[in-house]
């Protein structure tokens, strides 16, 4: 036997309102109110569920070198000019994009973030040693390495060498006029390029908002 009760509104025994549909939309529960899920149960979606938490990543934001950048120093100098959002067509990214000003990079929200670089760099001739380093602030003044990673460049014949690398990072963005992040790199026996192009990726860093803070 089955039985079909039909209802706008359901109240608890003090007149308050426990379940409510009007015009199509379901609301459980009130403002203030503790919904809880016992443990066991499983929360089915499979349509568009938001509210919950774990709305998945609500920020994913590229950015790339586009044109060649030559260094020449031991010393770690900072990618501080022809940046660029990427914008090819077939490119895509999601939610609020990061912002760039001479090099440092702001969040657009707190959350924790992956934050990952790949650098390709290019020299004609040999380099004993290069140094790729992810640093961020948490005073928006002074900055410590997030991440650092070395490699080295060995010439193949007489012909321009390449090679990658790709720190990457956690970052705890929670407050965004204060946490922030910029790249940096140094190597030997220079010059050496950054390679850059404003059409595709050749150098460039991802910034992905995984969860809240």
């Amino acid at each position: 036997m089955t039985a079909i009760l039909k209802v706008d509104t359901i109240q608890d025994t003090s007149g308050n309102n426990i379940i409510n549909e009007n015009a199509d939309t379901i609301t459980i529960g009130a403002s203030g109110d503790t919904i809880s899920i016992p443990s066991g149960a499983t929360i089915a979606n499979s349509g568009t569920a938001t509210g919950f938490g774990i709305d998945g990543i609500t920020v994913a934001d590229q950015w790339r070198l586009t044109t060649d950048y030559s260094f020449n120093t031991s010393s770690l100098v900072y990618v501080s000019s022809n940046l660029e959002r990427i914008d090819t067509t077939g490119q895509g990214t999601i939610g609020s994009a990061m912002t760039e000003s001479s090099g440092i990079f702001t969040f657009p929200s707190t959350g924790i973030y992956l934050v990952s670089a790949n650098y390709q760099f290019v020299r004609n001739g040999s380099s004993q040693w290069i140094q790729s380093v992810i640093y961020g602030t948490t005073n928006n003044s002074s900055y410590a390495s997030f991440a650092d990673q070395e490699g080295s460049i060995a010439q193949v014949s007489s012909a321009n060498t390449s090679t990658t690398t790709n720190p990457s990072t956690l970052v705890d963005v929670t407050d965004t006029s204060n946490v922030k992040v910029k790249f940096g790199v140094a190597g030997a026996a220079g010059p050496i390029s950054l390679k850059g192009n404003t059409s595709y990726n050749y150098t460039f860093f991802t910034f992905l908002r995984l969860g809240d803070t």
